[in-house]
Parts: structure tokens; sequence; C-alpha cells
């Protein structure tokens, strides 16, 4: 919890800080004032820079470490009720806890190996060009996966039973092997490697998406915005239908824990995603120091096809940061359906359709609230510029001193100030939904649970939407842009730096930026902590005490409650109730009598103990809310 909650200020007023300056140094410098881009006569130029630092560097940086923890605890959690679920005790090398172990022993193997890959990315000729350097990191990147895929196969094979007992929902017990676990890691595996290969093709230069937006740049910004919507919109749909196959995938190998360890192999090339993305913002300062020191065309050239290749690495790097924090927060959700003991999220009860709209919700108005901050910010930061340009002579001319303090400390406040408002909405809306249930619902927390659960199911599907969406915008207008400085076709003509229709991107770009590098980023943040502030309710939402069956006194009728239904009961010896769900209609057993009945209310009939036992196999009895009785 901690993690995350840095991971919201560093990401949310990283994004700020640096969306802040860049937009203002764009709009100001280069649309105004018609400067190159980290012209020294810029005064938000060394905030540009400073921000890149601050947003794509510490703020990617926290969010994967925010969700490199939660996963590993998320999967440490699960392996702890397979435990359980083989009595309390299994036989392997590590003392019995192997499951609980192998989440964190693949994050550790993970960082060496992201050390190792580090040596495979080599560049031969100083005079590559893009496509050279994509593939050299490309190449980094693959190594570091497959020597995860090996380890993954040594770790499972060697801290997990050959065989396990998993719970499956509605299902039961199953036997599940080793070998179905290490599947489930594959599953994740090729997830981390499929979203960077489609966030490539969305964003990348040259591809198809961005030629189309280079295309329409030349009618005028109207159609260039046009085009970068809908490709982030469309880029959609890969992305999500990976999720749904990965999830769907990993659960039926290994059951939720199969979907925890797939988030945990693909987190264990962290280290070499975060090398990745720091080689944008890297590029891009050192692109800055150039322009500013007036060093010779060729280093800026240089810079330029690094920044160019950064600009897609760094949306590779936010696709692999959406898929991390989907997977997470499906483990996290699993989790707290543990703590809390319900059985799943009912939309047809009012209350938690009502909350998952809710949840649906917030990604959008969290989205706003960033943006409304840049624009915001980026508007200080503009005037500041032009009374700048006005009241201090020879700036234009280089013989003025721009006063660059200003423009830093207008993004530093901003960022500080504004990032207050999404932290509240993230953190303040799980506690306020339970406060709302626990006063609506005051002896029922089985069904307050259930909309905390639907609110946390509606911001995850929301969210993981809106961060593809924006990131893939976001950066295929900023490598729409790239495409003419070393010049694009447009209608049979070449078109560089300086044409309407590059000014037109100009504004695209302007556009995406907040798009790229503060709200989208920033719903990685929002998904994982309100699973995460869900987890730390859940306990006071459950009823403290469950076991896998439940014995009755009374032989001749019946000796347990049957394993079959969708929920163990628990035993308390000091009450004589039993309270159970049939069809979501509440059952009461009354103690006293030999030939104990259950009314049904509004059913009116009379059933026997006996014949629960017998329904509990189909779908009459539900689930089993509470158990309270001594004898019969």
């Amino acid at each position: 919890l901690g993690a995350e909650s840095i991971a919201l200020f560093a990401r949310v007023g990283g994004g700020i800080y640096t969306k802040a300056a860049d937009v203002g140094a764009d709009l100001a410098g280069k649309v105004q004032a018609d400067i190159p881009e980290d012209d020294p006569r810029n005064p938000a130029t060394i905030a540009d820079n400073v921000g890149d630092n601050v947003g794509d560097v510490a703020g990617m940086g926290a969010d994967l470490f925010g969700s490199y923890v939660a996963t590993v605890l998320a999967a440490m959690v699960l392996g702890n009720y397979i435990i359980k679920d083989m009595g309390g005790m299994i036989e392997d090398a590590f003392g019995g806890i192997g499951p609980i172990l192998l989440p964190m022993a693949i994050a550790g193997v993970g960082i060496v190996i992201s050390l190792i890959g580090t040596f495979f990315v080599k560049i031969s000729s100083n005079d590559a060009k893009e496509p050279e350097v994509q593939r050299a990191l490309n190449i980094g990147n693959w190594a570091s996966i497959l020597m995860v895929a090996i380890s993954c196969y040594v770790l499972c094979n060697f801290m997990l039973p050959e065989k396990m007992q998993m719970n499956f929902f509605g299902e039961g017990l199953q036997d599940i092997s080793s070998m179905r676990v290490f599947y489930a890691c594959l599953v994740g595996l090729v997830v981390g490697a499929g979203i960077s290969a489609f966030t490539e093709y969305y964003t990348g230069l040259g591809k198809a998406p961005i030629l189309k937006i280079v295309q329409q740049s030349s009618t005028g910004a109207g159609t260039n915005i046009i085009a970068g919507l809908a490709t982030g919109m469309i880029s959609t749909f890969s992305s999500v239908l990976l999720f749904a196959a990965a999830i769907w995938m990993s659960y039926a190998l290994a059951g939720f824990y199969g979907v925890a360890l797939a988030a945990s192999a693909m987190m264990a090339t962290t280290a070499m995603q975060l090398a990745i993305d720091a080689f944008g913002p890297i590029a891009d300062n050192a692109g800055g120091i150039a322009e500013m020191s007036e060093q010779d065309p060729i280093v800026r050239e240089r810079t330029d096809i690094l920044d160019a290749v950064g600009n897609t690495t760094a949306a590779t790097g936010k696709g692999f940061a959406i898929a991390s924090a989907a997977l997470t927060s499906l483990a996290l959700f699993a989790a707290y359906v543990t703590f809390t003991g319900i059985d799943g999220i009912n939309i047809f009860k009012a209350p938690v359709l009502a909350m998952l709209f809710v949840g649906g919700m917030v990604p959008v108005v969290f989205s706003a609230l960033a943006m409304n901050a840049v624009g915001k910010a980026a508007m200080e930061m503009v005037n500041e510029v032009v009374r700048q340009f006005k009241e201090i002579p020879g700036i234009m001319e280089g013989t003025g001193k721009p006063e660059y303090d200003k423009c830093v400390d207008i993004s530093t406040k901003a960022s500080l100030r504004e990032m207050m408002l999404p932290g509240l909405l993230t953190i303040g809306f799980p506690i306020i939904i339970v406060l709302i249930g626990k006063l609506a619902y005051p002896s029922n927390n089985l069904l307050v649970a259930e909309m905390l659960g639907g609110y946390m199911a509606g911001v995850t599907v929301s969210g993981v939407l809106w961060a593809i969406f924006q990131n893939n915008a976001g950066g295929a207008w900023d490598n729409a842009k790239k495409s003419f400085e070393a010049g694009v076709e447009i209608n049979g003509e070449m078109t560089y730096k300086g044409s309407e229709a590059h000014k037109a991107a100009v504004t695209g770009d302007t556009v995406g930026d907040p798009f790229k590098d503060t709200s989208g980023p920033s719903m990685n943040i929002l998904i994982k902590l309100t699973c995460l502030i869900g987890l730390v309710i859940a306990p006071i939402l459950g009823d403290g005490h469950v076991s896998d069956e439940f014995s009755i006194v009374n032989k001749s009728e019946i000796k347990k409650c049957s394993s079959e239904g969708k929920k163990a009961c628990c035993n308390k010896t000091n009450n004589k109730d039993l309270v159970v769900n049939a069809d979501d209609k509440q059952v009461s057993i009354t103690s006293g009598s030999e030939n104990v009945s259950i009314t049904i209310d509004n059913y009116g009939e009379p059933v026997t103990v006996k014949e629960i036992n017998t329904s509990a196999q189909d779908s009459n009895v539900e689930t089993i809310e509470k158990s309270e009785k001594s004898s019969i």
C-alpha cells in the first residue's frame, strides 16, 4: 500500500510536472516564437528536461516497483491457500511453504537475468538508424524473457510438489501438476512480449498507423487529432483480447494462483523493462543538452534517432506497466474474494450494479482531473515564457539570459498542488463506498463486500481501456511529429519540419503529451491502489473464520454440510442458528427438535436438513453465509 501510494504521487505529480513544462515550452517556443525545440532562449527548456526525469524515470520506476511488490505479495497470499487446500501441509524441499516462496524466487532471479540481458544490447555502427537501434533493444528484451522462461521451469519443478490440489471456483478441488504452474508462467511472459509488440506497431516510426496520422496532418490539426484518437481507440482491440486470453488460460491452468504467477513471471523482467523505458527520456535530455550547448549538427541528428526510438520504447514500457496492472489487480481481486468470503460479484443486486457503474466512471473523471491540471499549469507556463520574451531584453537575440528558475518553480508548485484531488479520489472513493454500504446494510457485510468488489471491477476494466487508449494515442502523435524531422512523403511531395503539416503534427503532439505521460500512465496506479485499498478493507467485511466443512450432530439426518456447495461454512459452538442463502432467499435452521426443518422465505414450504444436503449439489443452495449452532 505504501509503495502504490508513493507511486500515485510520483506518477501523477511527475506527469503534471513534466507535461506542464513540455506543453508550455512547445506552445510558447515552437508555436508562438518559432524557435527550435530545446532552444536555450526558451525559459521553459530546463523545466522540460528536468520533467523528463521526474515523470518518465522516477514516475515509471515507482509505478513498476508498486506492481512488482503487489504481484509478489498477491501470489504469496494465494500460495498460502494452496497449502490450506492440501490440508495445511505439503511435501517439498522448503518446509511445506514452496508455493509461498516461489513468487519471491522468480522475482529475485529476474533481477539477475535483467542485468545479464543488458549485455545483449549492442550497436555495431555509429551510423545506425532507428530500425537498428530498436532491434538492439528488442534483442536484449527477448533474451531476458527467454532466460526467465528457463528459470521458471527450473524453479517450478524444484520448489513445488509434483501434484497439488487447488480449489477452483464452482468446481471444487482439482489436481494440478507443477508443469501446469510453469505453463501459467509462460502465459505471463507471452503477455509481456505481446503487449510490447502491439504497442510498437501502433506507436513505432514508419508503421502504418503513424503514416496514416502523418498523411492526415496535411489537411490541418483537426484531422491529425482525429487520426490520433482513432489510433488510440483501435489499439485497445488487440491488447484487451491478449489480456482476456491470458487471464482465461492462466486460470484454467492453475487457478488464481496461476494468474498471480503469470503476473510474477511477467514482472521478473521489470529491471530490463525499466531500462528500456528510461532510454527514451535519457535520449531526449541528451538531445536537449546538445541543442543548448550548440554541439555539432551530427550530435543532434544522432540524439534525434535515439529520441525517436525512445518514444516507442517509452510507449512499450507504458504498455508493459498496463499489462502488469491488469494481471496484478486480478491477483489482488482473488485475494480480496478469499478474505471477504464472497462467492462472486452478482450484478443482479442493485447496489452491486450501481457500484460497478461508479467504478467505471472513476478512471474517466481521474483522467479529466489530470488533463485539467496539465492544461492549467501549461497556461501558467506559457504566460511566464511570454512575459520573459517581452520584459527581458535580448532573449531572442541570445544576449539576454532567461529566468529558468521561474519556470521550474511553476512546474513544481503545480505538480504538488494539482495532484491532491486525483489522489483523494483514488483513496477516498473505496472508503466512502464501504461507509455508505455499512449505513444502508449494517448487518450484511457480504453485500457491502460485493458492492466494493463491483466498484473494484469497474475501475479495473475501465482503467485498463483508458490507459491503453491514452498511452498509444499519445505515442502515435509524438512519433508522427518526429517523422517530419527526417522528411515524409505526402501526396507525392517530400514534407519537412517547419511545414504546415508539421505544425499540425506539433499541435497533435501537444494534445497527446498529457495523454501518454500524465493521465494514461496514472491509470495503472489508480487500478492497483483501488484493489489494494479493497484488500486492506477486506478483513473488516469478511466473516473472519472459514473452515472446509461443518459437522452436524444428528447423524441420522446428515453428517456434514456438503462440501460441494459454493462456499464452506464455519462452526461456532455458542449459538444454535444456521443461516444460508437458497436462490438468494434467506434461510434459517431452528434447533431443538430431532426433525430439523428449514423454512425458505417467500417460498413457504419447509425443507429438511437431508434435502438441503441433496440440493447443495445443484444451484438451489447458492451460498452459505453463516453457520452458528452447537447441536440439533
